[in-house]
């Protein structure tokens, strides 16, 4: 028997599950899902977005309906955005709805795109169809919000990664740190890689632990690497410079850094980004984010090291942080913690989280969670600048 469902919530819950199976794939479109039922929410057909360029959920799931052709006219189409109405990389989803002959189109959230925002509900609504928009709204903009932050702000969403003791370490005082997270939290991580359009550390962290920010097995992405590194001073014999041919390597430097070493480097394939100096005299962020984000990247893993963690909570550029507790202790007053910079003054002021999720993970514990600063979610408060 074909899956019934018990109500439209139900419904609505199928597609959002649907939708996130495109993560790291659908890039930077936003993760869509849709479900196609009758009037007794009996499901005909369902779909998701699967890859950037390729056809939207609405569509696939149109053309997964069965070959018997049901009566659309009685079919209501749940779909977890609004659909589009312009032409881009496939044509208008509206065109496709009005054609299918729905009567009812239920939409979870708006669509934040200037270049959508409404149309496309206006569309359905000027064709004669009923449309009724946010059921689980807050669940369907939470899976759209990579897409948000780059739409209204035009830089990446900023996620902060970090391993760490039970006391709040992430090396000793003599820096060692390998391993502090169990090998399952490692995995966890390379699927975080997997997924995300660009990984960044600091010069610091590449000179203690000469990392490669490779993602094994290979994710949906190839993640372009990025050291903020002031000076250019990245070893041209480190592992990062050697394998810059297999995945990309970006070197966030100062204006004034050295052109002969520059250009050293741009001839074994790393590409330079030339940043004005904050007022630290490091790397400006928010020109940097500024820089990714006009590349359409939509999803900037920071994994530190504690500076630039701190510089990056400090300018309240971080968006969810994935926090891996290791249940171990290292002591010492000098052995360094997660999130270094000038720091929160007032403890009323601190940084809170919501829609957060805890999990262990082979001993260790996984916390994940939005930022919330001063009340407010770096989505709720975005401010083109």
């Amino acid at each position: 028997m074909p899956e019934c469902f018990s109500n439209p919530a139900e419904v609505m819950r199928r597609a959002i599950q649907l939708a996130r199976r495109g993560r790291g794939s659908v890039e930077p479109n936003p993760m869509v899902g849709a479900v196609i039922v009758d009037d007794r929410l009996q499901l005909l057909a369902e779909g998701y977005h699967e890859k950037h360029g390729g056809p939207h959920a609405e569509i696939n799931a149109i053309e997964a309906l069965p070959d018997c052709d049901p009566d659309l006219k009685k079919a209501t189409l749940y779909v977890t955005l609004e659909p589009c109405a312009h032409r881009g990389k496939t044509e208008p989803c509206t065109d496709a709805v009005i054609a299918a002959g729905f009567r009812k189109v239920v939409i979870g959230c708006q669509d934040p795109a200037p270049h959508t925002m409404g149309r496309g509900i206006k569309r359905l609504q000027e064709a004669g169809i009923t449309v009724e928009i946010g059921l689980l709204q807050s669940e369907c903009e939470q899976l759209i919000r990579p897409f948000t932050r780059l739409m209204k702000t035009g830089r990446p969403y900023v996620h902060a990664k970090w391993a760490m003791t039970l006391d709040g370490r992430i090396a000793s005082h003599t820096g060692s740190s390998r391993w502090i997270s169990s090998e399952t939290s490692r995995k966890i991580v390379h699927q975080l890689r997997g997924w995300m359009d660009a990984i960044l550390v600091g010069a610091g962290t590449v000179l203690a632990d000469d990392p490669l920010l490779t993602t094994r097995p290979p994710g949906q992405r190839t993640a372009s690497r990025i050291i903020l590194d002031s000076n250019a001073s990245i070893s041209l014999n480190s592992r990062l410079v050697q394998s810059a041919s297999e995945a990309p390597l970006i070197i966030a430097c100062l204006e004034k850094a050295s052109d002969e070493k520059c250009g050293e480097l741009q001839r074994r394939g790393v590409e330079i980004i030339r940043c004005p100096a904050d007022s630290h005299n490091h790397p400006d962020l928010k020109y940097l984010l500024k820089k990714l984000g006009s590349r359409s990247m939509t999803n900037l893993l920071v994994e530190g090291g504690s500076k630039v963690l701190g510089s990056f909570f400090d300018s309240c550029l971080i968006d969810e942080v994935h926090v891996f507790i290791a249940p171990k202790i290292i002591g010492g007053a000098v052995s360094p913690g997660p999130v270094a910079g000038i720091g929160i003054p007032e403890m009323k002021n601190a940084v809170h989280f919501r829609e957060t999720s805890i999990r262990e993970i082979d001993g260790d514990i996984y916390f994940n969670g939005e930022t919330v600063i001063n009340g407010e979610t770096a989505i709720e408060n975005l401010q083109v600048k």
